[in-house]
């Protein structure tokens, strides 16, 4: 195991009339010694081709990458010591489980007590064991995604990279092989660098996250952190399923206006702002209720648990998540409340959160 460190990456590609294409601008970042990093973001943002800098497989425009201290720029994939996991398993189809995972360290000429010693323990931990002996063709694909881990593993590399490694599997063996991932990583401690889309894969898996926007690192920091102290309206916006509601709003003389309506007093300077709720944090009232944000509903989505109530607050679409049962018509006049302790301020211009993390008077 090592730490892994960026310092000042970018990387850009000719664009020809349409000039430079920066895929990744000034990234620095430091993974810890046996830390499990998240890159998230949407497509394009820049994640995969760190990952990818990081392998070897690509080569940055300028900047340093270190992996255990030493800088690894001219290094070629094989020298770097790490392994990679990517989103289609690339097993060998002829091959046995265990011919799969003792292939690398074969190559390497290790010894064959140990190879046969690594392959079975890194098949017990995986709970494969019984697969040794089958071709991948015989697997499902949570099956083939674990042979896929235990090939990168089995050699105990200085790092672990994984590249939407479940984004093949459906919604119920995506969970279980999450699930997994986090036993694996508790188990054995490696390293590791994980680059997904899917907000529930980087809020339940990482140690930290690193959100990405463009080429650029837009927060760090744990779960909490990104989820409750989003740096700014693209990190509220993105995490979060349904993402943190964004209203236009104004304050004048202290006061909050909304859709036309006062709404509270809050200690925040006058001008445009940016207001911020997430949906499990806003609460439905009578539309005649004082202090309340004038919405009218535009349709309710049940989902056993609870209730998803999109409105419309003029222009602006917000969703509410309302308790199991709530029977509300399209078109029905109602009122939301902002909570005092998870109300958000962003700048209008720049997006950013207001430093100040005040919230609104109660």
């Amino acid at each position: 195991m090592a730490e892994v460190e960026f310092r000042d990456v970018t990387r850009q590609y000719p664009g020809g009339r349409a000039g430079d294409t920066v895929a990744l601008q000034n990234l620095s970042l430091t993974v810890a010694d046996g830390e499990f990093l998240i890159l998230v973001g949407p497509s394009g943002c820049g994640k995969s081709t760190a990952l990818r800098l990081l392998a070897g497989l690509d080569k940055p425009t300028s900047g340093e990458i270190r992996i255990g201290g030493s800088v690894v720029n001219r290094l070629s994939p094989g020298e770097r010591d790490i392994a990679m996991v990517f989103q289609n398993y690339a097993l060998y189809p002829h091959m046995s489980v265990y011919r799969n995972l003792a292939y690398g360290l074969r190559q390497r000429r290790t010894p064959r007590a140990q190879v046969d010693r690594r392959v079975r323990d890194t098949a017990e931990l995986l709970q494969i064991s019984e697969l040794l002996d089958r071709v991948p063709g015989q697997l499902s694909g949570g099956q083939r995604q674990r042979v896929a881990m235990g090939r990168a593993l089995v050699r105990r590399p200085q790092a672990f990279l994984l590249d939407e490694p479940l984004s093949n599997l459906d919604a119920k063996l995506r969970n279980q092989v999450r699930g997994d991932l986090k036993r694996l990583h508790r188990e054995l401690p490696v390293t590791s660098i994980y680059v997904t889309h899917d907000q529930v894969e980087a809020m339940t898996l990482g140690d930290r996250l690193c959100v990405m926007s463009g080429g650029k690192v837009q927060q760090i920091g744990t779960t909490d952190d990104i989820y409750n102290r989003p740096a700014n309206t693209f990190v509220a916006a993105f995490m979060g399923s349904p993402p943190m509601n964004l209203l236009p709003a104004e304050i004048r003389d202290g006061v909050l206006h909304i859709a036309g309506s006062s709404i509270k007093a809050v200690p925040e300077p006058d001008g445009p702002v940016t207001v911020g709720a997430r949906p499990e944090h806003l609460q439905l009232c009578a539309a005649a209720d004082e202090g309340a944000v004038p919405a009218r509903v535009d349709f309710v989505e049940p989902l056993g648990s609870h209730v998803l109530v999109t409105a419309l607050v003029g222009e602006t679409r917000v969703v509410v998540a309302a308790p199991a049962g709530a029977e509300l018509d399209s078109g029905t006049r109602v009122g939301l409340v902002l909570p005092p302790e998870r109300t958000y301020f962003f700048d209008t211009q720049s997006g950013e959160a207001r430093r100040s993390r005040q919230r609104i008077a109660l």
